[in-house]
């Protein structure tokens, strides 16, 4: 583009902000207490295929890659509003088909380089690459062609199909990490190496101990420390994401001081374990933050392409067969509610959710299958139909897993159902899933304000491999509300049509849904200093590598504490954000 084409494109644009808007100001969760050093060491569960996030679609693939690389634009985290972040500026066409970003002239490569549009292309290119395996991210980027180069720091987006809006465009063009082009380019996407290359954010990967740990080392370099919107976050010197088997290991190497902070997702250890002398000494602290966290689902994942969940009267059957209550009250010391809704936090008092809640019920159970013409051998007492019996394999990534698999194995049993359970460690499980080679599986998903129910729903994800639909549900009438809610700009439109998917798919039952938490639970040596609120508004234990920070004198409060056997000072176990949360200039 000539540089008369540049002006004449830049004139003719709306852009955001504002030439006259006010600067960013400080981020609203970061306090300016917070002091930079010190190493935070995070519990990073089980070891991940690959450190490329857009390969491993994980939450700690993409919490590594939030350290090391930036978007195009970020989220306001009070207002949910679009802020700059790699691009000082954006602009939309007046029908919504095209979007134009503007590089912010300060932003450098950690190896002094700066960024340009060439990365952005770049990168774009390299994820849609049918080589790739990138799994949804093809599927948010899908829509748009190839990005225009405007300039050295302008790039342009435009939709493949002008006419089909979709209200979150301007989020699935600019959220995505940017890439160095000169480091990258003429690699295999696949198998991109991250230890010690070239970054665009605060951290870079110092050492890799596979299998073990990932070291993530805050280099200096990064272009926009000191901007007041990043002033009192990213403060650790180093952050160690350590690797374990299950959470009984991780929490095992917690009590050891091998890892600083433990997020719980096993209500008993909360309940039961918490009570010795670490924690009643103060030098292990326990927090329950309750803030506006987005809440996700999890449950037994039933492939509907494969028999013998091809047929929903079996999956009906596989609700009734798993004693969720018994296991939350026995084996969870009843710290969740139990899901009938894959989006329990669209729901309240005015709108609640009118979704079948699945009780443990073998007789129902047996009068389902029986329906479905499934009998009982009374040579082997195992349950067929058609001379096949009904067998299925579970495929298990943890130990945690088992006392759960007892009792539901102990139900299948006296139903004639046999399940044989596999164990594979997280790389493997996920290879699986990215090829849906298996038939049942417990599967966790998180949440974000923003939903794409394209992603997990729509039927074609079902077949692309790597998706998040990893059921395989397939639904015309949902597949026309999914095609509707892009182009609708109410928000009560569309919490309208999320409930409407929701109830469409609990219908079908692709996964026995099991409990969920409205809280995060975290376990954390005495030793870091936070905000009063402890998490930003909407984040989960995540917030903590963003906004706590080393306290040097705490730290040698907990030493002298430990030598001695004496006390440290208790701090109020649970924090409500809305009560704690203090603005910026509004004191401490």
């Amino acid at each position: 583009m000539s540089l008369l084409a540049a002006a004449i494109l830049s004139a003719s644009l709306a852009w955001r902000p504002a030439a006259d808007a006010p600067p960013q100001g400080p981020d609203p969760f970061a306090d300016p207490r917070a002091r930079r050093g010190g190493t935070m060491r995070f519990n990073g569960a089980q070891p991940p295929k690959s450190l490329n996030a857009y390969v491993d679609n994980n939450t700690y693939a993409a919490m590594l890659f939030d350290l090391m690389y930036m978007n195009l634009l970020g989220m306001d985290g009070m207002t949910e509003e679009l802020v700059p972040a790699l691009a000082c500026r954006w602009a939309v066409s007046g029908d919504g088909s095209e979007y134009v970003f503007e590089i912010d002239p300060r932003a450098r490569w950690s190896d002094g380089e700066p960024v340009t549009a060439q990365d952005v292309k770049w990168t774009f290119d390299a994820v849609v690459d049918p080589k790739s395996d990138t799994g949804p991210w093809k599927s948010t980027l899908a829509f748009f062609e190839s990005p225009a180069i405007e300039g050295p720091r302008t790039v342009r987006f435009r939709k493949k199909a002008a006419g089909e809006k979709d209200w979150r465009d301007i989020l699935n063009c600019s959220s995505f990490w940017i890439l160095p082009r000169h480091v990258f380019a003429g690699r295999d996407f696949n198998k991109l190496d991250f230890e010690k290359a070239v970054v665009g954010g605060p951290y870079e990967i110092g050492k890799v101990e596979e299998q073990v740990e990932t070291v993530l080392v805050r280099h200096g370099r990064w272009w926009r420390q000191d901007a007041p919107e990043c002033r009192g976050t990213y403060n650790f010197d180093r952050i160690v994401l350590r690797y374990f088997a299950d959470n009984e290991n991780a929490f095992d190497a917690f009590k050891k001081r091998r890892i600083d902070i433990y997020p719980v997702y096993t209500a008993r250890i909360y309940a039961e374990e918490t009570g010795g002398e670490k924690f009643r000494r103060n030098w292990i602290l326990k927090r329950i933050v309750r803030n506006h966290a987005p809440i996700g689902f999890q449950g037994f994942a039933m492939n509907m392409r494969r028999f013998p969940f091809d047929d929903i009267a079996a999956r009906r059957a596989m609700a009734a067969l798993v004693d969720r209550e018994t296991m939350n009250r026995t084996m969870m010391n009843g710290a969740y509610f139990l899901l009938n809704s894959y989006y329990p936090d669209i729901y309240d008092g005015t709108h609640p959710c009118g979704n079948e809640m699945h009780v443990y019920d073998p007789a129902k159970a047996g009068r389902l299958l029986a329906e479905a013409g499934w009998k009982k051998d009374p040579a082997d007492g195992r349950l067929k139909k058609g001379g096949r019996a009904f067998e299925f394999t579970f495929l298990s990534r943890s130990g945690t897993e088992d006392k759960f698999l007892a009792l539901f194995d102990h139900a299948l049993r006296d139903a004639g159902i046999s399940m044989k359970i596999v164990r594979k460690d997280f790389a493997g499980w996920m290879r699986d899933m990215d090829s849906f080679n298996y038939e049942m599986t417990w599967a966790a998903w998180g949440a974000g304000h923003v939903k794409y129910p394209e992603l997990a729903w729509s039927s074609k994800e079902a077949d692309r491999k790597g998706s998040n639909n990893i059921t395989g549900y397939k639904s015309a009438e949902t597949d026309a509300i999914i095609a509707a809610e892009k182009g609708m700009d109410s928000a009560s439109d569309r919490l309208d049509a999320y409930r409407r998917i929701d109830a469409l798919v609990a219908a079908q039952v692709p996964y026995v849904l099991l409990w969920q938490t409205d809280c995060t639970r975290i376990l954390h040596w005495n030793k870091f200093g936070m905000p009063p609120a402890v998490l930003s508004r909407s984040e989960r234990e995540r917030a903590s590598l963003v906004y706590w920070w080393y306290d040097d004198d705490r730290a040698r409060e907990l030493d002298d504490a430990i030598g001695r056997g004496g006390f440290l000072p208790q701090v109020p176990e649970e924090t409500r954000f809305d009560e704690a949360f203090r603005a910026p200039g509004k004191g401490m």
